[in-house]
């Protein structure tokens, strides 16, 4: 079983030290890991591992029955050993690129959700781009102008961003309709991860995410697209400042 250690709130941490429980051709197993699995819509991270006598690069991550891969490719030297103490590092900029992304997402949603009770249906994260699927929704330019500028005054606030493991009866008591989907995570889940914005939004989450909204720079839709009967498609980039 690898622990997540960058659960709860370590999202900033890209370099670490961890111990091999698993090697092969394909892929390495840490008892404990900072990179971030595919999931949620957010791709994995990439990056190193390096240990005495060798290195490889890490080109993808995932979870496989409570162990989480590190999918590697051309190894320099050996494979290291079970109990080898190993160096991970996380290509930094593109963890940050998609911490922004993920946080903003975030902002949409819940923009969205008080201004036109639309659901986020789906969405998918990238480090240059990303967009969300909402139903029931039709925007005209209007809104998509209003949303735009909603979430930019949101962010514009810098409200703390918290991240804390919180019991599932209080999750399901405190977190509004349209921001959990908790029928989608299994009963056994408990505690859950929170991603709370302060007097805004709260949302469980295993997400990697800002501490302020202030770091997500600023916001432009650049696409709305219809993928069918009530529902639309928001595509959004980001910008320093």
């Amino acid at each position: 079983m690898s622990e997540l250690l960058y659960l709860p709130d370590a999202d900033d941490v890209t370099a670490f030290e961890a111990t091999v429980t698993e090697a092969t051709p394909a892929y390495i197993v840490l008892d404990g890991t900072y990179f971030y699995p595919e999931g949620g819509g957010q791709p994995a991270d990439r990056g190193r591992i390096a240990w005495d006598g060798g290195e490889t690069g890490v080109s993808g991550v995932r979870k496989s029955h409570g162990d989480v891969r590190h999918e590697i490719g051309d190894v320099s030297g050996t494979l290291p050993e079970p109990g080898t103490t190993v160096e991970g590092e996380i290509d930094a900029e593109r963890r940050r690129k998609l911490t922004r992304m993920h946080t903003a997402q975030h902002v949409v949603s819940r923009v969205v959700l008080n201004e036109y009770g639309a659901t986020t249906a789906g969405n998918q994260i990238y480090p240059d781009r990303s967009r969300i699927d909402f139903e029931p929704a039709d925007f005209d330019d209007a809104d998509v102008a209003s949303i735009e500028r909603r979430s930019n005054e949101a962010i514009e606030r810098d409200l703390p961003v918290r991240k804390a493991n919180r019991d599932r009866e209080r999750v399901e008591r405190e977190v509004d309709e349209g921001r959990a989907l908790l029928d989608l995570i299994p009963e056994s889940v408990d505690p859950l991860r929170v991603v709370e914005i302060e007097g805004f939004d709260m949302c469980p989450c295993g997400g990697t995410h800002v501490d302020s909204l202030g770091e997500i720079g600023r916001l432009e839709i650049t696409d709305v697209v219809s993928k069918g009967e009530e529902t639309e498609r928001i595509e959004f980039e980001l910008h320093e400042g």
